[in-house]
């Protein structure tokens, strides 16, 4: 299993319909981010805004918002928090994972020092909900909020649950809501949301961002174990390394027998990793089908996602969203 280098052009379609809003969230995101006491904060922001990161949550908000009509300025504020809640994330998962590359670049942490790292993290968040209350709208302030506060939520979930052998889907799929899935799924419902969207639409765009976003998930941990260091922007079997309970592990070591299972606990449970490892770790997911069968409900998640838009109005938007939901889980051939 490994990238598929041929799906790139639905991000583009969808980019380039976004192109003058996205150019709006990038000056704006650029505006805020700097300090003028604490020249570190522009600098350590920079370097992973700058990174050449898609852009994928803020362009979900102005998709959304687009979808349903909007021509307001306020889905550019909402974008711009989008992103910011996310780079703070990032920053901060960095120092957790204890990581060196993020996006095929040195991280911050690893440039600077852990304490730079959290702390411009912090500093983004604050800057995310000043950006929030600036269009004086209380429902979508409360959505991105609560957003932030399950971000949090599921990242210490994950810390909690790592290295538990006893972690099963449900519990990897509650981790995932949290992490990942939270702000896709708050990115594409603000959306909807600043454009006065029906309660009906709004749930819409909230279910396909959910969807998306855990199908998103799924993959990246596919791609962990089957991508090209070059291609993921981050170095093969990390997530092993780091004795990370993701979907293709549990799903093995749910199949598994009493040696595989001791294997499982040796090198995930107690940390004791050897050469070779990481090869057969490879070899028991294959023996159980345990990266076909992620992948399976990697697609079906994104067919969860494609069939929560046809609540929504028939536009082009639309249908760059349906490919988009095609693109996520093409990632992996």
């Amino acid at each position: 299993m490994g990238v598929n280098e041929n799906v790139q052009k639905p991000l583009d379609h969808l980019s380039a319909a976004l192109a003058p809003e996205m150019e709006a969230v990038n000056r704006l995101i650029r505006e805020r981010m700097s300090s003028r006491h604490a020249p570190r904060i522009p600098e350590v922001t920079a370097h992973l805004i700058e990174a050449g990161g898609k852009r994928l949550r803020p362009m979900l908000t102005l998709a959304a918002a687009k979808l349903l009509g909007y021509d307001g300025p306020y889905h550019i504020h909402f974008a711009a928090s989008v992103e910011f809640i996310h780079t703070a994330t990032l920053l901060h998962d960095d120092v957790v994972d204890e990581s060196s590359q993020r996006r095929g670049r040195p991280t911050a942490n690893l440039l600077w020092d852990n304490k730079s790292s959290v702390l411009v993290g912090d500093y983004l968040f604050a800057r995310s909900f000043q950006l929030m209350v600036e269009p004086d709208n209380m429902r979508a302030l409360e959505i991105l909020a609560n957003a932030s506060a399950t971000i949090a939520e599921g990242e210490v979930l994950q810390l909690t649950a790592a290295q538990d052998l006893q972690t099963d889907e449900d519990v990897y799929l509650q981790i995932v809501r949290g992490k990942t899935a939270a702000l896709f799924s708050a990115a594409t419902e603000v959306g909807g949301v600043v454009a006065a969207g029906s309660p009906e639409q709004v749930k819409a765009l909230f279910d396909y961002g959910d969807a998306l976003g855990i199908a998103f998930q799924i993959v990246d941990d596919l791609l962990d174990y089957g991508g090209v260091t070059q291609t993921i922007g981050k170095n093969v079997g990390d997530d092993f390394r780091e004795r990370k309970l993701t979907l293709p592990v549990i799903k093995a070591i749910a199949a598994a027998d009493a040696e595989e299972r001791a294997f499982w606990v040796r090198t995930i449970e107690h940390g004791d990793q050897r050469d070779g490892d990481l090869e057969q770790a490879l070899r028991l997911m294959a023996d159980h089908g345990a990266m076909e069968a992620a992948r399976r409900d990697a697609l079906d998640w994104a067919g969860r996602a494609k069939t929560a838009l046809t609540a929504l109005p028939d536009h082009p938007i639309r249908a760059m969203l349906m490919d988009l939901a095609d693109f996520v889980v093409s990632r992996v051939a």
